[in-house]
């Protein structure tokens, strides 16, 4: 099996993580790669920040918050924080707004979407694990404002937690390619 093969068919959706910071010379190589992913008319539509330990902790104030805040039962209060707290990194991707143009939108997105993909691969080629998630906390207008991302310029397309990963789940079982191809004359 090619080396790239292994990569993409090893890559696992981590969602338990060790303790432990990633190095940073992983990020910007994982960041560097998405550099890479196709983009058509080479508009580059993904952003990419880095959310370091005090825009964190903050950032899970706001999860927090948003789950019912300090009134939760100590152990679902422990679950969400954890969950926020637990990987060694965090960044957030967006992508640019073309609200007058809705195909340059949609193939911004296929590229931004491409960029985290190739994330993922960089960062999982080094043994660190990825977790892309989306959900209410990337979409509430008070992590736009802590992130200092303007909703009307960019939108939040995921959060890629990253870290060693605790445990390795099973692969998933994948349709067989003739459920999902067709090979035409």
């Amino acid at each position: 099996m090619a080396l790239l093969e292994t990569v993409v068919r090893g890559r696992r959706t981590i969602h338990r993580f060790k303790a432990g910071e990633v190095p940073e010379a992983a990020l910007r190589r994982a960041l560097e790669c998405a550099q890479w992913a196709p983009n058509h008319k080479l508009s580059f539509p993904w952003r990419f920040a880095v959310v370091g330990p005090a825009t964190r902790k903050k950032l899970t104030e706001i999860g927090v918050s948003l789950e019912g805040g300090e009134s939760l039962p100590a152990d679902r209060l422990a679950s969400v924080r954890g969950k926020l707290t637990a990987p060694g990194a965090l960044i957030v991707v967006s992508c640019k707004e073309s609200p007058a143009d809705a195909l340059r939108a949609r193939e911004d997105y296929a590229s931004a979407c491409c960029a985290i993909q190739l994330m993922l691969l960089s960062l999982w080629s080094e043994g660190i694990g990825t977790k892309w998630g989306t959900g209410t906390l990337t979409t509430h207008a008070r992590t736009y404002e802590l992130l200092g991302i303007a909703p009307e310029a960019e939108k939040i397309i995921g959060f890629v937690w990253a870290g060693i990963p605790a445990e390795l789940p099973d692969a998933p079982a994948r349709p067989l390619l003739e459920q999902v191809s067709r090979w035409l004359p």
